[in-house]
C-alpha cells in the first residue's frame, strides 16, 4: 500500500484531529479485563463536571498520558479510567445563576425539578471538560468513562456511608463547623481558604459582678460577645489568682457568666482574659465541653443576628459588629480597638467570609481510619514522590479531625439516612425502611442534607472499577500503579483516598503517589483573572500545536519545582516539532526499498555512533520516566534528535546518502538513518503523539499505530569506543566552529586549520576521519603540526586534547573589525550609562511601576553582558593581529 505524501510543512490542528478520531475509532485506548500482560492502572482525577481546562489540568493530564502511553509501549495493559466529578457546590452555585437569568430561584422550583434542571445542564454543558481533555491528546479509555453520581458509583457510597455508620465509625453530633451564609452549608477545614485582612483588636471591660473593677478581654469579632458563656484565664497566670468575683456581666446583655480557670488561654496574647463563645468559635467549643457550659446560637446560618442577640436580632453579622462597637464605646467599655492583620477563613467557592458556627451534621470518626494509611506510607506499601510531601501527608494525618461530611445543598449524594416521625429513631440503610424498627411507625423522614463531594471522590479508585462487586476489572487493576495530583488536594483527595482504600479493599488504592508543582507566569508569579496573567492552554494550542505545548509542560516539569509558563517556551519546542519534522522530511528521500542494519563492520563510525547514542536515550528515558522524571526524559530526547541525530549525524551521513557510487555505505547509512528516525519517533511518542504518529504512517514497513510499537531497548547497540571517537571529531568540529563564530567569519567561508595532537589516538581519529571533519568544520585543508608552534595570524582552540590553529590572515581585516568593535562597543556603553543614570535615580525607582524597573534592570544585565563579549572579542582581533 502507498503511503501518503508528505506535506512541507507541519499543520498541526488537522493532524491532531485525524489521528485522535483514528486512536478512538480503532479503540487504541482500551484496557482488557482478561490479559497475560502486566497491568498498568491511573485514574484520573476528575474535573469538575463545572470545569474548562486549565494550565493545572493541562500539566495534570499531559503527565499521566505520558505515563500511560509510554507503559503501553513497554507492553503493558493500561487502564487509564476517566470521569468528572458532579462538584456539589460548584455546580449548585452554576445552575442557580442560571435560573437567575430567566427569574427563577431554586426555592421557587422546588427541590426535585431543581435536581432535574441540574441533570439537565449536565446533560447539555458536562462533557465540555472532556472534548477538552481530547484536545490534549488524553488516551483514556473513554468507553469506560465514570461519573461520581451514575448509579454504579451511588451504590457504592450508599454501601461505604452505610457500613462505616454500622461500624460506629459515622455519627451525628453537635459541633462547631465552618458554616457559609452565602451557599448556606457546612464546609470541611480543607475547603477554607484563610486570607491576611486589615481588622481591628477590640478591648472589651466585662465588669465583675457584684465588686468592683473588671476583667478585659480582646477580640477581632466583636459581635459574637453577645453569645460570651464564659471568660477564662490560665490557672497559672498570676495577674488572675486573687480576683475579687467569680464572675463578670456579660456587657450589653446584663447577664452574669463565669470566670473560668482554662490551661488553653495564651497568657501572652492580648490581655490573658479570653472570652468564651462556645457556639461560635471551634476552640471556646472544647473550653465549653470541659466545663460544662452553655451553647448560645447569637448568628444565624444566613449571617444574621438570632433572637439569642437580643435588641440586635435580625442585623446582618457585620452590620451588628458597628452597633456593638458603637454601644460599647458609649458605655464606657470600649477599652481600645487597635488595628491588626489577621487571617480569616472564606469560602472556598464563592469567597464569603466563613462563620464557626453550632451545627447538628454528619461526621466521619477519621482516627481510627487514618492510623493504617499513616502507616501504608511510612511502611512503603505506597511512596510520595518527592518524598519531601510524605512530611506534609504525615503532619495532617497525624493531627486530623473528624471529617464533617454532611452539606446543606440539594445537589449530591443524599444521606441514606431517615428519622422516624414518632419516635425520633434514625434508620440508616441502603434503601428506605418501610417501618420504623423501634416503634412500628410509618413515617419515615429522609434526611435532607447531601453527602460532601469529597466523600464519593475518596471511593474513586475502586467505586470506578465496580466495587462493591468482584468485578475483574478491579482484580486485574487495582491497587492503580500511580496518582498523579496537585499538591493542593493532598489531603482534600489523596489521604481520604488512602483510608477507604484500606479500610474497604484492605490494600492501598495506588502502589505511588507523584505530586507534581504548579503552573505559574513567567514571572514566577500564580496564575490569577485578578492579576490578568492567567494562560489559556486552549489558545496556546490553537496557535502553537498540542505537541509543542505538550513538551513545553513535561520539560519544565522538574520534581519540586514549579514551572514557569510563557508562550515563547511554547513557542521555543513548536520549533522542535518543526525540527522532527524537517528531519523525517530529509530522511524519507533516502527510505524507500531500505534494507535491514548491515553488520557492524560495514558501517561508519557516525552511523555506530548514532545507534550507541540511540540505545543511550532508550535507557535515559526509561530510567527517567520510571522515576517520574519528566523533565530529565524530555531533556535526553530533546538532546538526541536535535544535537545528536539532527545536527551531527545527518550532516555526517549526508555524504553517503547522496553517493550512488558507493552502494555499500550508502546502503549502511540508509538502513542506520531509518532504524534511528523509527525508533527516535517511538521514544518521542508518549510526549508528542500526534507528530510522531503522522510521520509514522510515511515509513516504510510500518503498519498500525505507533501506539502498539515497542519501545526501544535500552541494551540496544552500544560502542563505547565509537562515542569516544565521534566525541573527538565533534569537539574538534566545534571548536573551529567557536572560531568562526567569535570572529564573524560567514559559515560558506572555507577556513585552514592546524592540529597538534597531544595523544596519538587523536591524531589517529581526526586523520581517519579528516574529510568529514573538513566537511563539517567548513575547512579547505586539514594538517598536523609536530609541535605546539601557532602560525602567523591564526586563531587558537583547544579540544579533545588537541591545540586547532585556524589561520585568519588573509580572511579577516582585523583593523577593520576591530575598528568595528570599537564603534559598536562606544555605542553599547553609551546605552549602558543611560540606564544605570536611571537606576539611580531616586525618583525613578520610588514613581515608576514595578514591572518597568524589572524592565530597565532587564536592559542593564543584557548590555552588560554584551560589553563584555565585545571586549573579549575585541581583545581577542588585537592579539590575532599582534601575532600576524
Amino acid at each position: 500500500m502507498a503511503k501518503p505524501s508528505f506535506d512541507k510543512a507541519y499543520e498541526p490542528h488537522e493532524v491532531e484531529r485525524r489521528w485522535y478520531a483514528f486512536w478512538e475509532e480503532n479503540g487504541l485506548f482500551a484496557a482488557e479485563e482478561e490479559s497475560d500482560r502486566p497491568s498498568f492502572s491511573i485514574v484520573i482525577p476528575p474535573p469538575n463536571v463545572t470545569g474548562v481546562l486549565h494550565m493545572g489540568h493541562a500539566l495534570n493530564n499531559t503527565l499521566q498520558d505520558i505515563l500511560c502511553r509510554y507503559r503501553r509501549l513497554c507492553g503493558d495493559n493500561v487502564l487509564w479510567m476517566p470521569g468528572t466529578d458532579h462538584a456539589g457546590i460548584a455546580t449548585q452555585n452554576v445552575v442557580e445563576r442560571n435560573l437567575a437569568e430567566r427569574g427563577l430561584t431554586r426555592q421557587a422550583l422546588g427541590r426535585e425539578r431543581f435536581i432535574e434542571e441540574v441533570w439537565r445542564w449536565r446533560e447539555t454543558y458536562g462533557s465540555a471538560i472532556i472534548h477538552q481533555l481530547k484536545r490534549l491528546g488524553a488516551s483514556c479509555d473513554w468507553r469506560r468513562e465514570r461519573f461520581t453520581m451514575d448509579e454504579g458509583l451511588s451504590r457504592a457510597v450508599r454501601k461505604v456511608f452505610v457500613d462505616l455508620y454500622r461500624e460506629g465509625l459515622i455519627y451525628r453530633g453537635d459541633y462547631i463547623i465552618n458554616w457559609c451564609p452565602r451557599c448556606h452549608t457546612a464546609l470541611a477545614d480543607l475547603e477554607v481558604e484563610h486570607e491576611e485582612v486589615d481588622g481591628r483588636l477590640y478591648h472589651i471591660r466585662y465588669p465583675f459582678a457584684g465588686a468592683a473593677g473588671g476583667l478585659t478581654v480582646a477580640t477581632t469579632r466583636p459581635e459574637t460577645m453577645l453569645g460570651d458563656t464564659a471568660v477564662a484565664v490560665h490557672p497559672e497566670d498570676e495577674r488572675f489568682a486573687a480576683l475579687p468575683a467569680s464572675a463578670v456581666l456579660l456587657p450589653l446583655m446584663d447577664r452574669e457568666i463565669p470566670v473560668i480557670r482554662d490551661p488553653y488561654v495564651e497568657r501572652g496574647f492580648g490581655t490573658g482574659a479570653l472570652k468564651v463563645t462556645p457556639a461560635h468559635d471551634p476552640n471556646d467549643f472544647e473550653i465549653g465541653r470541659r466545663h460544662g457550659l452553655p451553647a448560645v446560637k447569637v448568628i444565624g446560618d444566613d449571617g444574621r443576628m438570632t433572637a439569642e442577640a437580643g435588641r440586635f436580632q435580625g442585623l446582618d453579622r457585620f452590620a451588628c459588629r458597628k452597633q456593638v462597637v458603637a454601644e460599647l464605646e458609649r458605655l464606657g467599655l470600649l477599652v481600645e480597638a487597635r488595628p491588626h492583620r489577621h487571617a480569616v477563613g472564606h469560602c472556598y467557592r464563592c469567597r464569603t467570609a466563613i462563620e464557626p458556627n453550632l451545627s447538628r451534621q454528619w461526621f466521619v470518626r477519621t482516627r481510627p481510619l487514618a492510623e493504617p494509611a499513616i502507616a501504608a506510607v511510612r511502611e512503603g506499601r505506597t511512596r510520595i514522590i518527592p518524598e519531601t510531601w510524605a512530611n506534609t501527608y504525615f503532619d495532617w494525618m497525624e493531627n486530623i479531625r473528624d471529617w464533617c461530611i454532611s452539606r446543606q445543598i440539594w445537589w449530591g449524594h443524599p444521606i441514606p439516612a431517615w428519622t422516624c416521625a414518632a419516635c425520633g429513631e434514625v434508620h440508616v440503610a441502603m434503601e428506605a425502611p418501610g417501618r420504623c424498627t423501634r416503634c412500628g411507625g410509618s413515617e419515615l423522614a429522609a434526611e435532607e442534607d447531601v453527602l460532601d463531594t469529597w466523600f464519593s471522590s475518596a471511593l474513586w479508585p475502586f467505586s470506578t472499577m465496580g466495587w462493591p462487586e468482584d468485578t475483574a476489572l478491579l482484580r486485574r487493576f487495582y491497587p492503580t500503579s500511580v496518582l498523579v495530583t496537585g499538591f493542593d488536594i493532598l489531603f482534600f483527595w489523596v489521604a481520604r483516598m488512602m483510608m477507604m482504600g484500606l479500610h474497604f479493599l484492605k490494600d492501598v488504592p495506588f502502589r505511588d503517589v507523584y505530586v507534581h508543582a504548579l503552573v505559574r507566569d513567567e514571572e514566577g508569579q500564580k496564575m490569577s483573572k485578578s492579576r490578568g496573567n492567567v494562560i489559556d492552554p486552549l489558545e496556546v494550542i490553537d496557535r502553537y500545536g498540542t505537541d509543542a505545548f505538550r513538551f513545553t509542560l513535561a520539560a519544565f516539569a522538574a520534581q519540586g519545582r514549579d514551572i514557569k509558563m510563557s508562550e515563547k517556551r511554547v513557542e521555543g519546542y513548536r520549533h522542535f516539532i518543526n525540527k522532527i519534522w524537517n528531519a523525517a522530511r530529509f530522511a524519507l528521500m533516502h527510505l524507500e526499498g531500505v534494507q535491514d542494519l548491515p553488520p557492524a563492520s560495514e558501517l561508519s563510525l557516525a552511523d555506530r555512533w548514532i545507534l550507541s547514542r540511540l540505545a543511550n536515550a532508550a535507557h535515559e528515558t526509561r530510567r527517567a520516566l520510571d522515576a517520574y522524571r519528566f523533565n530529565d526524559a524530555a531533556a535526553a530526547l530533546y538532546r538526541f534528535v536535535w544535537h545528536e541525530f539532527c545536527d551531527w549525524y545527518l550532516e555526517a551521513a549526508k555524504p553517503a546518502l547522496q553517493d550512488p557510487a558507493r552502494p555499500q555505505p550508502r546502503a549502511a547509512a540508509r538502513a542506520v538513518l531509518g532504524r534511528v528516525l523509527r525508533e527516535a519517533l517511538v521514544l518521542l511518542h508518549p510526549f508528542i503523539p500526534f507528530v510522531t504518529e503522522e510521520i509514522w504512517h510515511h515509513l516504510p514497513g510500518t503498519s498500525g499505530s505507533i501506539s502498539r510499537a515497542a519501545f526501544p531497548e535500552a541494551s540496544g547497540f552500544r560502542d563505547p569506543g565509537a562515542e569516544e571517537r565521534m566525541g573527538i571529531l565533534i569537539e574538534a568540529v566545534t571548536a573551529v566552529r567557536n572560531v568562526r563564530g567569535e570572529t564573524g567569519i560567514a559559515p560558506g567561508q572555507a577556513l585552514e586549520a592546524l592540529v597538534h595532537a597531544g595523544r596519538p589516538e587523536v591524531r589517529e581519529v581526526l586523520a581517519a576521519q579528516r574529510e568529514l571533519v573538513m566537511r563539517l568544520a567548513r575547512l579547505s585543508s586539514l594538517s598536523f603540526l609536530e609541535a605546539p608552534v601557532r602560525p602567523r595570524g591564526a586563531a587558537t582552540a583547544v579540544a579533545a586534547g588537541a591545540t586547532i590553529y585556524v589561520r585568519l590572515e588573509g580572511v579577516l581585516d582585523f583593523a577593520r573589525e576591530a575598528a568595528r568593535l570599537e564603534k559598536e562597543l562606544g555605542k553599547v556603553e553609551k546605552e549602558l550609562a543611560a540606564i544605570e543614570r536611571k537606576l539611580v535615580n531616586a525618583d525613578f525607582l520610588a514613581k515608576a511601576p514595578a514591572e518597568v524597573v524589572h524592565k530597565v534592570r532587564s536592559q542593564q544585565a543584557e548590555l552588560g553582558e554584551r560589553r563584555e563579549k565585545l571586549r573579549a572579542h575585541l581583545d581577542r582581533i588585537r592579539a590575532y593581529d599582534s601575532a600576524s
